[in-house]
Formats: structure tokens, sequence, C-alpha cells
């Protein structure tokens, strides 16, 4: 798994994975377009453009499945992206051997011509379970993701301000469950300056918290 910068990853199985690709105007992004080569999947947790950022075009230049929220499917294929995969919350839908189930999220979503709704994802691989939060606050289901999906791995925002702070996604640590917790969504911009250490060491022994600078990856 490799982060390419504020709430961007790379998930590599058997498919490479690509997660709210923000890349054009990202100021931490570790990777240019030239690098989003030999995708096979763009998931997009909602519409903001931090988050959706490049996702259309890397899906069109790879011909790669563009999985996210029913709204956002459809703007997509109005754009040219020939492989959608429209879900909402609560779904589970199978691209060839990676299955994909999506969560709620507590935030806003918007794009051009549209609204939908935000989300977050969990990605079953054939060796582990990664959850990506997307954009959200602390909710309490976030223990039923944790009792029915049973994610080992946890990538959650810790910016504030946007989306939940350090203080919120301890807790959110705690509800889950995972063995391993990796922050996002942090130090983009000065308004998401919150230091990810002061995480780890709140989160304690409840789990291993990875911190990933942009460019830097960890395998599972």
């Amino acid at each position: 798994m490799e982060y390419i910068g504020h709430s961007c990853f790379i998930i590599e199985d058997d498919k490479r994975i690509l997660i709210d690709p923000f890349i054009t105007g990202n100021p931490s992004a570790s990777k240019g377009m030239d690098d989003m080569k030999g995708i096979d999947l763009v998931l997009v947790t909602h519409g903001h453009g931090d988050h959706l950022g490049d996702a259309m075009e890397i899906a069109i230049d790879n011909d790669a499945t563009f999985v996210a929220m029913y709204e956002l499917t459809n703007f997509a294929a109005k754009k040219g992206v020939k492989k959608v995969e429209p879900m909402n919350i609560g779904g589970t839908i199978h691209v060839d051997d990676v299955e994909i189930t999506m969560t709620n999220a507590l935030h806003s979503s918007d794009f051009e011509g549209g609204a939908g709704h935000a989300a977050g994802f969990i990605v079953s691989l054939k060796d582990h379970k990664v959850y990506h939060a997307g954009d959200t606050g602390v909710f309490y289901d976030m223990k039923l993701i944790g009792q029915i999906y049973k994610p080992d791995i946890s990538i959650l925002p810790i910016g504030s301000r946007f989306t939940m702070g350090i203080r919120e996604a301890t807790k959110a640590v705690e509800l889950i469950g995972s063995e391993y917790v990796v922050p996002m969504h942090f130090g983009t911009y000065p308004a998401l300056d919150q230091d990810p250490y002061e995480f780890k060491k709140k989160v304690g022994e409840k789990a291993k918290v990875i911190v990933l600078k942009p460019g830097e990856s960890i395998t599972f």
C-alpha cells in the first residue's frame, strides 16, 4: 500500500486499486499524472475536488473501472468513463477478485451537476481487509463496521476542520478495532496542520499506528 498524499492511496494485490486520486494541484502529491499507469480500479469516496480529483481522467486513460456513489458514476459516465460500478451505502460488489463494500461517512459531497453522499470503502483482498473511511467525523456505527467487516487495516482522517481530528479519530480506532491504522487527510494545507505522531501517542496500545509520508509504502 502506497500513500500518494492527502487521502490518495494505491493498494496493490492482484489488481492496482487507486483511491481518491487528488494529484493535480495537490501540494503533497508524491506522484504526477504520468505515474498513474497500470491502474485497474479507481475508487472515489465523494465528489469534493480533493477526492474526485483526477479520477475520471485516470479511469479513461487506463480503461479502469470507476467505483463510486450512484450519482457520481452517472456523472463520470457522461464525462466519458466507460467502465462504471455504481454503489450505495451498505452495498457490496465484486470486480474480478476484489470485493468492495460501501460504508457510511459523516460528510458533505458535491460535484458539477450533483451532490450524492459521502462514503467510505471496505476493500477485501486475498489476505487483508482495508477500510478507507473517506472524509468523515466519528460515528458510533463504526463499531458495526468493525464487527461486520473486521478490517485489519483502517485508513482514517485526522486533519480536523473538515473531518474528525485526533481526538475523534482516536475514538474511531477504539470503535473499529483494526490491528493497523494509517492516518490521512492532514498536513496538505495549513488548515489541516495536525501532528500524526500525537495521534499515534494517543492511540497507544489500541492499534499499531503507521505514519506514512507521501511516497512511502508499506507491505502487510
